[in-house]
């Protein structure tokens, strides 16, 4: 194979990736990735209520989550309760 050969391949190459690199934009949930921090219904759940008040919405796998409502910056967020673990190792 000459040079202008793999240099045309590689070209093609760039430009292949570069086109996938662009239209990836969609977001997280989307693209069936994982999101990061909590998602929107963690703040309507919150809405009308004060730090320390118990909340719960229903998440998009049909799940209930309950939790207490905590500040994040200028608005309150649900932070879901967390089963303890055992300490016993089991």
């Amino acid at each position: 194979m000459n040079v202008t050969r793999k240099i045309s391949i590689v070209f093609v190459l760039l430009a292949i990736y570069t086109t996938n690199a662009i239209g990836n934009d969609a977001s997280p949930q989307e693209k069936g990735g994982k999101h990061h921090g909590p998602p929107p219904e963690a703040y309507t759940a919150c809405e009308g209520k004060k730090a320390g008040d118990t909340a719960k919405f229903v998440n998009p796998r049909a799940e209930t989550v309950t939790g207490t409502c905590e500040q994040e910056g200028d608005r309150l967020v649900l932070r879901p309760n967390r089963p303890k673990e055992n300490s016993s190792g089991k």
